[in-house]
């Protein structure tokens, strides 16, 4: 979980969610569901005007999660890679 300063709103804050992961034997138990919107508060206490979260393209079932909690896809991304990663 990571805060970011915007542009949009006003140069606003924004939560970002990334690398979310439960461990295959402890699906379905509402983990997944607690740990988000764990974050979603804790944007809200920072003051963030949206939280956003970033998921693999082939997540397809991690993507259905989502959606089920409300979470829109909104945009596509991209990246490169600066360094090395360990």
């Amino acid at each position: 979980l990571g805060f970011l300063p915007g542009l949009l709103n006003r140069g606003g804050w924004g939560g970002q969610i990334e690398a979310v992961r439960i461990a295959s034997d402890r699906r379905n138990q509402g983990l997944g569901e607690r740990m988000i919107a764990w974050a979603v508060e804790q944007c809200r206490a920072r003051g963030c005007f949206m939280a956003q979260l970033t998921s693999n393209n082939d997540r397809v079932a991690a993507h259905r999660f989502y959606e089920r909690l409300g979470w829109q896809k909104s945009h596509a991304g991209f990246k490169a890679y600066l360094a090395e990663t360990p």
